[in-house]
């Protein structure tokens, strides 16, 4: 069963892995070497993030499918 939810979420899932490669590189940058997916620094990061950006990118994933419902 795919529900209209489970859709928006899977079109979330690009939108925070971009989130995540973006956190690992600037932590990367600040400590001038790899830093992984799984660094709670991070981590922290990502969910500061998702915080702030979350119910706009639900809001612009869930516009997105119903616009493409409507068009089918």
């Amino acid at each position: 069963m795919n529900t209209g939810r489970d859709k928006v979420l899977f079109r979330q899932l690009p939108l925070i892995a971009k989130i995540i490669r973006d956190e690992m590189w600037l932590e990367g940058e600040r400590r001038g070497c790899a830093v992984g997916e799984d660094d709670p620094v991070v981590r922290e990061n990502v969910c500061q993030v998702i915080l702030r950006v979350g119910a706009e990118l639900r809001r612009q994933c869930t516009q997105m499918e119903a616009t493409e419902d409507a068009a089918a």
